[in-house]
């Protein structure tokens, strides 16, 4: 898995970032601001999307959405995002998931390329899953 993950950051990180400076100047500017401005928190996600300032973008297979999805997210699979990108709006903020984060960040990767507004859910669907209990699920559906 790590050397996927490596695999990707290596080809496609350059991608994403190349248009709008060079990747020198980008790993020599990389601070902790901008590590942090690629992710969101469960807690953090749920609270913009209360204020209707960002959508879940659940990037997982069909399948696996059929078996158990949240129904506020909005599902495109990440093979099916290059032909689907275009019903998206580039003005709203998109945060992708899935289970572990390897899908959410190349798709966070590819829609930053194409000048979307994106961050991706730092802690995955299975820690989402796990935040919406109890009083966090009551409070978010009220």
């Amino acid at each position: 898995m790590s050397k996927i993950l490596l695999f990707l950051w290596v080809t496609m990180f350059p991608i994403v970032f190349f248009s709008q400076e060079s990747m020198d100047d980008f790993v020599d500017q990389f601070d902790y601001e901008t590590r942090n401005d690629m992710k969101v928190s469960s807690k953090e996600m749920i609270d913009l999307i209360n204020q209707k300032k960002a959508v879940l973008l659940d990037i997982r297979f069909e399948e696996e959405y059929q078996s158990w999805n949240f129904p506020f997210a909005l599902h495109i699979a990440l093979p099916d995002l290059p032909e689907k990108m275009n019903t998206l709006d580039q003005k709203t903020l998109y945060v992708t998931a899935c289970p572990h984060n390897d899908r959410a960040i190349i798709a966070m990767m590819y829609l930053k390329s194409k000048g979307y507004k994106v961050k991706y859910l730092s802690e995955g669907l299975l820690k989402l899953a796990d935040f919406l209990r109890g009083d966090n699920a009551k409070n978010f559906i009220d």
